[in-house]
């Protein structure tokens, strides 16, 4: 039987490890690991940044166009940013864990 170098040998931890996120009997009953630690659903957060970043760029390219692009730029922004607010509003509403709210 080969023997183990001293310097390459598992770690003594004294007991088997447990990662009390993953073991359910280690959780408290408030607890419930399957909702979004923050409460917000992450795929809202990820449409409001991308939509954002390209209405940003849009409004930015139209801008730099002149004439009458930067007229119809800042029209665009005036309408564009509340209606993106509202929808991505109602469906972080419609998505968000109301049984497990957040805090």
């Amino acid at each position: 039987m080969a023997t183990i170098h001293p310097i390459i040998r598992p770690p003594d931890v004294g007991h088997e490890p447990h990662n009390p996120v993953r073991d359910d009997s280690k959780t408290s009953a408030h607890e419930d690991l399957d909702r979004e630690p923050d409460g917000v659903p992450h795929n809202v957060v990820g449409m409001t940044a991308l939509f954002s970043v390209v209405l940003a760029l849009l409004c930015a390219f139209m801008f730099l166009a002149g004439g009458a692009t930067r007229i119809a730029a800042i029209v665009l922004l005036l309408i564009a940013v509340p209606v993106l607010v509202t929808v991505l509003r109602n469906k972080a509403d419609r998505e968000r864990d109301h049984i497990h709210p957040s805090r």
